[in-house]
């Protein structure tokens, strides 16, 4: 591997520097708030999250995150006026550091089929027992409970003990969609840790190397920088560029093909850096097909982050955006997609998908989004996917991503 030269700094590396110490106390009561605002103005008397992403978002806290995705050991109740209840496996609970976000550790009750097999709906009524008195003991007759996802074993002990349930990941995904300052600083570390590891990456792009083998330098960097884990392992090279959404393989990058790539990484503070580019793999030059491609896509990215302003709605921008040449239309992707621990609402649909899945919304300031492209032609030979981060301020946007495009693919 080429090592990069120990003064290179990505421009958001040089940003990152600028930044003053982060609160983390601030920004975790500054979430929690947040869900509470939003159970509140839904009239739930609190919420059962098991999602690790959204217990995170609500409490700063996090164990085995993969893990807990298909293994839920670890929950959380958050009343709307009280206190906020974890469970953790007992061993865990009792060495966990505390938090203010955290009023009170609990063992927990795991009761998915692996831990509690045939026994899962006795464990289930149990589970549900302590759910239905923490609700009783803290908000009163309220008895609307919000929940992210549960178990049909779990829905029946919870309904017979008089809970009316509802969906939690509406307002959690509200919660999440407007972010502090503390949050948008974490945001800038993360992209600059992982522009570090596009950037060895792009060193060691050189004939011979697997797919494999370059990814796994950014996701080596990521890591060594504090990073978590990538959501993906979206890189392709050549003609397994196209389509898209082709994750990375054994195959051996050839000179003159391209090599697309998405970062999907959950980075330092559990923020996700979610940018793409594409590169050349040298020697050579690009052909004009290639540029022709990387222009569109770049056309597309950059036209589209000129519509982003407060105030705007996803409507008004889905029907303003960039319009995909018919060549291309049917493996379009993009363009526009909330960001923050993992990739959040909005999703905003373009114009022509707005009847079949589109919502309506206003872009607000502080809301942090995704601008995307991919360019390629169904049956072609390659495609090209960018995209960069920004913030929402008060008069449009800042760039959160500022690594540089491929001049030899631009000119």
């Amino acid at each position: 591997m080429i090592n990069p030269p120990a003064n290179y700094r990505t421009p958001s590396a040089e940003r990152g520097d600028q930044l003053q110490p982060i609160d983390m106390k601030r920004m975790r009561m500054y979430r929690l708030n947040r869900v509470r605002a939003e159970l509140a103005s839904r009239d739930y008397g609190g919420c059962v999250l098991f999602d690790p992403i959204n217990i995170r978002y609500a409490t700063g806290t996090r164990n085995m995150m993969i893990w807990t995705q298909h293994s839920p050991d670890r929950f959380v109740f958050v009343a709307t006026a009280g206190p906020v209840v974890l469970f953790e496996r007992e061993w865990v609970s009792e060495g966990t550091g505390r938090l203010e976000t955290v009023d009170e550790y609990r063992p927990s009750m795991p009761w998915y089929y692996e831990s509690a097999g045939p026994r899962v709906g006795e464990v289930a009524d149990e589970w549900a027992e302590q759910i239905s008195e923490l609700l009783r003991s803290h908000s009163g007759r309220n008895r609307r409970l919000a929940i992210d996802r549960i178990s049909p074993a779990g829905i029946g002990p919870l309904q017979g003990r008089g809970i009316e349930l509802f969906e939690a990941q509406e307002p959690m995904e509200q919660a999440r969609s407007i972010k502090c300052r503390e949050e948008i600083d974490c945001m800038s570390i993360s992209i600059a840790t992982l522009e570090g590891g596009i950037h060895e990456m792009k060193e060691s792009l050189r004939p011979g190397v697997s797919e494999n083998e370059l990814w796994s330098i950014m996701h080596r960097a990521a890591i060594r920088g504090g990073g978590e884990w990538a959501e993906t392992r979206l890189l392709s090279s050549g003609g397994r560029t196209n389509p898209w959404f082709q994750e990375c393989s054994d195959k051996r990058i050839r000179a003159g093909e391209l090599v697309a790539f998405d970062t999907d990484f959950v980075g330092p503070f559990g923020y996700c850096c979610d940018i793409s580019r594409t590169f050349f793999c040298p020697p050579g030059r690009p052909s004009s097909k290639q540029r022709d491609l990387y222009q569109r896509a770049y056309e597309q990215v950059q036209y589209n982050l000129s519509l982003l302003k407060p105030g705007r709605s996803f409507r008004e921008i889905a029907h303003l955006a960039w319009k995909v040449p018919d060549g291309y239309y049917r493996d379009r992707f993009g363009p526009f997609h909330g960001i923050g621990l993992v990739d959040e609402y909005p999703d905003i649909a373009e114009a022509a998908d707005w009847d079949i899945k589109g919502y309506d919304g206003v872009i607000q300031e502080n809301m942090t989004l995704c601008v995307e492209s991919y360019m390629g032609k169904p049956g072609g030979d390659e495609g090209v996917k960018l995209e960069e981060q920004v913030v929402i301020t008060k008069s449009g946007f800042e760039m959160l991503s500022a690594y540089p495009f491929e001049e030899a693919l631009l000119t």
